[in-house]
C-alpha cells in the first residue's frame, strides 16, 4: 500500500498524449487528451521535440487538477506508456541535444539496408548476421531503418557532433520518465527492439556480441527495467511543473503496444488484440519466444518479467483512414464514414501503404494505391474502400499470425484504438476476419492498461495482469460477422491479392 489513492496515467503517442485520473476500480475520473505536432519533411524524416511531451503532460494535468478536488494531495503514483522505436540523444543531465527521430523517421533506410544486408542473403538478411541476431535477439532490425538501431547509427555517422556531446540514447517513455525522476531507465522492449538485447529467458540484458555487431556503443544504453517497478519520485522540479507532491512514486512504464494489450484485458497466453490507431498491430502474450522472419514479426521481452510479447505491426490504418477523407472532404470525425452507401462488387480496391509496409511485408518502399477506379465512383465509394482496404490489410496480417502455435483462432477479437469505436470499421473488420468483433475502450485502453502496472504498488490486486483481465469485461460495442458481406470481402480478398502481389513486385 501507499499513500494516495490516484494513479494518474498518461499514454503518449504520435499525435497527442492522453492522461487519465484512475481510482481503485480502474475507473477513469477524469480524462483529458494534449496534441504535439510532428515535424514531417522529405527524406523521411519525422521528428518531435521532447519538451514538447512534457508542456502537453503539464497541460493535461493543469486541466485535471481542476476536475479532480485535491489531486495534487491524493496522487500517490504517475506512470507512463508511449509510441515505441524513438531515438533521443540526451547529455549527461538529459537534456535532449536534437529532436527525437521518432518510430515514423526513415532517413536511416539506408544504413538499415546496408547493416542488414550482405552476401550470402535470406529474405535480404546477411545469413551469418541473421542467425546470431535470431539467437539472441529473436528478431533483427528492420531493413526500413525504422527500428533505433539505423537511427542510432544515423546520428553516429550524419551528426558526429551531436553523438560525441550524447550520453544517453534512449526511446521516448525512458526520457519522460527521466524528466519526472532524473533516473535514466529503458524497457524491456524499447531495448528488445534496439536489437542489441540478450531476450533469451535467463539470461535477459545488453548483449556485449550484439552491439559489437551493430557498432552501437553500450556504455551510452540505459539500465533496463521493469514496467511495474518504482525508479523514483518526482524531482522539485518536476513536481512545481506538474502540480503534483514531490512524494508521487514514478513506475518504469512501459510501450504503447504493451499498454494496449493490458487495456484489452486480454493477457491470457495466445489471446490476441487489435490496436488500430494511426498505425495498426496484432499482439498478444506468449509463453515462449515467436518470430517469423519470412513475414517481419516475432515476440519481444515485455516489462512484466521478460514475458514474450508478440507484435505484428502495421504502417498505415487511421493515418490512411485521415487521407482518404482529407482527400474528399473531411467532415466530422465521428460521422465521416457513418453514410457512405452500400458496399458494391464493383468499388475499387485500396492499398493502404502511404508509407511501406512491416508485417507481412517488410518493404519501405511500398506505396499505396486504388486500383479499379472508374468514372462512377464518387468520394462514397473512396471511403468505403478505405475502409475495407485497412481491414482487409489487417486479414492479411492475422492470416500469418495465427498459425503461430498456441494462438487462439477462435472466439471474439478484442480491438483498440481510435479507429476501433468507429461501428462502420468495426463491423467491416467482423466481417473480414469471419470473428466476432469486441470494442474494448477503444479511445483509452492504453491509458487504463498503463494505469494497471500501478495496481500491486496500491495493493489493488495481487498482479498487474489480475488488474489487466477485470478489463475484459468492460466490452463498450460487440459485432458479428454478416454471412453476405463476408462471403462478398472473401471474394474481394482473393481479388486483392493478386492486386497486391503485382504491386509487391512493382516495388521490389
Amino acid at each position: 500500500m501507499t499513500q494516495g489513492d490516484l494513479v494518474i496515467s498518461a499514454d503518449f503517442g504520435t499525435s497527442g498524449v492522453k492522461v487519465g485520473v484512475v481510482d481503485s476500480t480502474l475507473t477513469v475520473l477524469a480524462r483529458v487528451t494534449e496534441s504535439y505536432p510532428l515535424v514531417l519533411k522529405t527524406g523521411g524524416i519525422a521528428e518531435q521535440s521532447p519538451e514538447d511531451w512534457w508542456g502537453a503532460l503539464a497541460h493535461a494535468l493543469a486541466t485535471l487538477r481542476q476536475e479532480v478536488p485535491d489531486l495534487s494531495k491524493r496522487a500517490a503514483a504517475l506512470v507512463f506508456s508511449s509510441q515505441l522505436c524513438g531515438v533521443i540523444c540526451a547529455d549527461a543531465n538529459g537534456t535532449p541535444l536534437r529532436p527525437c527521430l521518432t518510430w515514423l523517421d526513415k532517413r536511416a533506410a539506408p544504413l538499415g539496408k546496408k547493416l542488414t544486408g550482405g552476401f550470402p542473403e535470406v529474405h535480404g538478411y546477411n545469413l551469418p548476421r541473421l542467425l546470431k541476431w535470431l539467437r539472441l535477439a529473436n528478431g533483427a532490425p528492420a531493413k526500413n531503418g525504422m527500428d533505433p538501431t539505423a537511427k542510432m547509427l544515423w546520428v553516429m555517422q550524419q551528426e558526429p557532433e551531436i553523438y560525441a556531446k550524447t550520453r544517453w540514447m534512449v526511446d521516448v517513455k525512458d526520457w519522460l520518465v527521466h524528466r519526472a525522476t532524473g533516473e535514466m531507465t529503458t524497457s524491456p522492449e524499447s531495448a528488445n527492439l534496439s536489437w542489441v538485447m540478450d531476450s533469451r529467458t535467463g539470461r535477459e540484458g545488453w548483449s556485449d556480441t550484439l552491439c559489437a555487431l551493430t557498432g552501437i556503443e553500450r556504455a551510452k544504453l540505459a539500465p533496463i527495467t521493469q514496467a511495474d517497478s518504482i525508479v523514483g519520485t518526482l524531482t522539485p522540479q518536476a513536481a512545481a511543473e506538474l502540480g503534483l507532491d514531490a512524494s508521487v512514486k514514478v513506475l518504469g512504464g512501459t510501450s504503447d503496444v504493451m499498454a494496449s494489450a493490458l487495456g484489452s484485458g486480454e493477457v491470457a497466453d495466445g489471446a490476441l488484440h487489435i490496436s488500430v490507431a494511426t498505425s495498426a498491430w496484432i499482439a498478444g502474450f506468449f509463453p515462449n519466444r515467436h518470430l517469423s522472419v519470412a513475414h517481419s514479426y516475432a515476440t519481444i521481452t515485455s516489462g512484466l518479467n521478460y514475458r514474450p510479447l508478440l507484435i505484428a505491426s502495421q504502417e498505415n490504418a487511421g493515418s490512411a483512414l485521415d487521407w482518404v477523407c482529407q482527400l474528399t472532404g473531411n467532415g466530422a470525425k465521428d460521422t465521416r464514414f457513418a453514410d457512405i452507401g452500400t458496399p458494391q462488387d464493383d468499388d475499387p480496391f485500396f492499398l493502404p501503404w502511404l508509407a511501406g509496409e512491416r508485417v507481412p511485408v517488410d518493404n519501405s518502399a511500398l506505396r499505396g494505391t486504388f486500383h479499379g477506379l472508374s468514372l462512377h465512383h464518387d468520394k462514397n465509394a473512396l471511403r468505403r474502400a478505405a475502409i475495407e482496404g485497412v481491414a482487409l490489410n489487417l486479414r492479411w496480417a492475422m492470416s500469418k499470425v495465427v498459425r503461430e502455435k498456441g494462438a487462439q483462432t477462435t472466439g471474439p477479437v478484442s480491438i483498440v484504438g481510435g479507429v476501433a469505436s468507429d461501428p462502420v470499421f468495426a463491423q467491416t473488420l467482423a466481417d473480414a476476419l469471419n470473428r466476432d468483433i469486441r470494442v474494448c475502450a477503444a479511445r483509452h485502453a492504453g491509458m487504463l492498461g498503463t494505469a494497471t502496472l500501478a495496481a500491486p504498488m496500491m495493493g489493488w490486486a495481487n498482479s498487474v495482469c489480475d488488474a489487466a483481465a477485470t478489463l475484459k469485461t468492460r466490452t463498450s460495442a460487440s459485432y458479428t460477422p454478416n454471412p453476405n458481406r463476408t462471403a462478398q470481402l472473401a471474394a474481394r480478398a482473393d481479388r486483392l491479392a493478386k492486386i497486391r502481389r503485382l504491386a509487391i513486385r512493382s516495388y521490389t
